[in-house]
């Protein structure tokens, strides 16, 4: 399945007094992944909200942290589309300290294909390519 990477600093607003990252910033970051996935696939997401009237909406979010991320830490991203159907995807992904190249933390997002109304939709033909259908297991996120 497709599978891209990004890096990006942990900002300062993004940390509590101690220099830790926030933990709901994870799934912010995990967005940043998949977005970059996307366009790494071949089309921008926003395209495919304003042309398509299809969003993937998240139904289903987690994360197991295993390390805290601090200020001004390099990260790297690896997102990984795991699973999809035709009216649904899940992504996978890995948070790593880029300069040590430790597990900081795995994570998993389920997105449903709706209309701007909400409605679940089949994703458009256009799209499929990027996205072929499978049924596939998540990678064990313990490795």
């Amino acid at each position: 399945m497709a599978e891209a990477s990004i890096t990006l600093r942990v900002r300062y607003a993004e940390t509590d007094r101690m220099g830790v990252a926030y933990y709901g910033n994870y799934f912010t970051w995990f967005e940043v992944g998949r977005v970059e996935l996307l366009r790494q696939l071949g089309f921008r997401y926003r395209d495919m909200e304003e042309q398509e009237n299809s969003y993937i909406v998240v139904a289903e979010a987690r994360c197991h942290y295993r390390r805290p991320a601090r200020f001004d830490d390099l990260l790297r991203i690896v997102t990984r589309v795991v699973e999809s159907r035709s009216r649904s995807i899940r992504f996978a992904y890995e948070i790593y300290n880029e300069e040590t190249g430790e597990l900081l933390a795995t994570g998993e997002t389920t997105h449903v294909i709706c209309d701007a109304n909400g409605r679940p939709r089949v994703l458009p033909e256009k799209y499929r390519k990027y996205f072929p259908l499978t049924n596939t297991s998540a990678p064990d996120a313990r490795r």
